[in-house]
């Protein structure tokens, strides 16, 4: 509804601009951008005064926390449901009378389809603008979950899950593409946290959602409220939710343009590439299997994030030893404990108005924000509260110790966990503009087939090892760990910075950026 309303303004601004115009006046406008060496009488339409208004990086901030916000609440609605069902894991497994490391399997599935929609989806919104690939891949999310809650057996059950996880990811992957579609580098400071936090805590909202329902409603409830959910999002999206790339934006206003001007030499950016719909599907499904081979920047932020990720699941798998077996909880009220986490991950937002004053000052000094300046979330206490939070718990979950203290503990889990998040997926957005949801496939997919894996092998690892033990381990690791941001600004991002140059890799025609931070930066432009 948003985009035909969107094709329709663009429409009537390029109609009033040329009606207003004399035909002299429109023979004497001049060609925006480059021209195409072979063809010289082609002109590429970029934005004007007339119709800048319409350019969502012209939004207003408050229109833009809004947009921003509509996506993170979509995200919500699915990674919420990738981690509800964990929820009624001893009710779904005596119900189909497996195992609680089968009935694990309905999330680690989740997860798995996940990390392989992710491929698929990031991509394919840079070839045909964001909003058709959320909207569609969110319609058969839905489907997947109505159908996984109507399963009549086992294999069923499981199969839906991973095709609903299937088409779950573009929320995850689109985002990147969409935040540096609206904000500006100084802006993404601010706008992205709006994102994070409801999205990226999504499974632990699923969890709370989830606490009480298989024991009062049954374990199919927990498809139904995510069904529920997920529908309602929907149809605020199909309402409201605009499309933000700039290059189908500036393909509409192409075509406004010849149809009122009478002038076809006008072309959109996507137009002028003279590369076939096929070759550029080519182009954005080989794009990140390239990056993960070539790319320092993707490569690093992949490992590092797969890493945080498998502590993170083998962490989460833990909540249900220490709160039930330790301190004998209910089952429901251990799944209400995940609200600790989710305050923990919403005080980065004490962070902000420093790193809003690092990064202004540098824009200021510089003329543009370096990609490595959003590390900062993590330097600043995030990364070394992921250790301190492990060893917290490990060392004080006991029942004659206050259960407050691995609560707390936990908290500082979540603060230090999404700081490392923010850090790793704003420099991705900064170092790839337009084709960051093609870095985000990249980034996502390998963390999510790791955390499907952990998903069914964290309770036997506790049950083998105990939780003392386990949360030692990773506490020891996340410590080493913990030097990393630290060791990429001061060192690596300024090697990547002197030793690589931008390149062009060709995949049947079109082409691929090899893009680094110095060079891409948006700000400089």
């Amino acid at each position: 509804m948003q985009s035909y309303l969107q094709y329709r303004r663009i429409h009537q601004a390029v109609k009033h601009h040329y009606d207003g115009s004399s035909q002299e006046d429109g023979d004497r406008e001049d060609c925006k951008g480059n021209l195409p060496a072979a063809e010289p009488s082609i002109c590429v339409v970029q934005w004007d005064e007339y119709d800048a208004h319409l350019n969502p990086r012209q939004y207003s901030p408050w229109r833009k926390a809004a947009m921003t916000a509509l996506v993170s609440l979509i995200g919500l609605s699915c990674t919420a449901a990738s981690a509800i069902d964990s929820a009624g894991v001893p009710q779904y497994s005596e119900y189909w009378g497996v195992s609680p490391v089968v009935g694990s399997l309905t999330t680690a599935l989740f997860m798995i389809g996940f990390g392989l929609g992710s491929f698929i989806s990031g991509p394919f919104s840079e070839t045909f603008g964001r909003n058709i690939v959320y909207m569609v891949t969110m319609a058969v999310f839905l489907i997947f979950i109505m159908a996984a809650g109507l399963a009549p057996n086992l294999p069923s059950h499981l199969i839906f899950r991973f095709l609903a996880g299937l088409f779950a990811a573009t929320p995850l992957t689109c985002v990147g593409g969409t935040v540096a579609d609206l904000w500006d580098p100084l802006q993404k400071t601010y706008g992205f946290i709006i994102y994070t936090i409801p999205a990226f805590n999504g499974p632990m909202i699923g969890q709370v959602i989830g606490s009480y329902l298989p024991t009062t409603l049954g374990w199919r409830w927990l498809e139904w409220i995510m069904l529920i959910f997920g529908g309602l999002m929907f149809t605020i999206m199909v309402f409201f939710q605009q499309e933000t790339h700039q290059d189908l934006l500036l393909t509409w206003k192409a075509a406004a343009v010849r149809k009122y001007s009478g002038q076809p030499h006008w072309r959109g950016p996507i137009e002028v590439r003279q590369v076939s719909l096929a070759q550029r599907l080519k182009i954005a499904l080989s794009r990140p299997f390239a990056w993960i081979l070539t790319e320092p920047i993707i490569i690093l932020t992949s490992l590092y994030l797969i890493a945080i990720y498998i502590i993170l699941f083998l962490f989460l798998e833990g909540y249900r030893f220490i709160f039930e077996q330790t301190y004998h909880f209910s089952q429901g009220l251990n799944n209400i404990t995940w609200i600790a986490m989710f305050i923990g991950s919403a005080m980065i937002t004490i962070q902000v108005p420093f790193i809003w004053r690092i990064t202004k000052n540098q824009q200021k000094n510089l003329g543009r924000i370096r990609p490595e300046t959003r590390l900062w979330y993590a330097m600043l206490g995030g990364a070394p509260a992921i250790p301190i939070s492990l060893f917290w718990m490990a060392w004080t979950s006991y029942p004659h110790i206050s259960v407050w203290s691995p609560i707390i503990a936990s908290a500082m889990f979540g603060f230090g966990i999404t700081t490392v998040f923010v850090s790793a997926h704003l420099y991705v957005i900064d170092a790839y503009e337009q084709e960051a949801a093609s870095a985000f496939a990249m980034v996502v997919m390998p963390r999510y087939l790791a955390s499907g894996g952990i998903t069914v092998a964290g309770g036997p690892i506790y049950t083998s090892l105990g939780v003392h033990y386990i949360l030692t381990i990773l506490g020891a690791i996340s410590a080493v760990m913990a030097f990393i941001p630290y060791l990429f600004y001061f060192t690596t991002a300024k090697m990547l910075a002197l030793t690589f140059n931008p390149e062009i890799i060709y995949f049947g025609g079109g082409d691929s950026r090899l893009a680094y931070p110095p060079t891409r930066d948006s700000s400089s432009r």
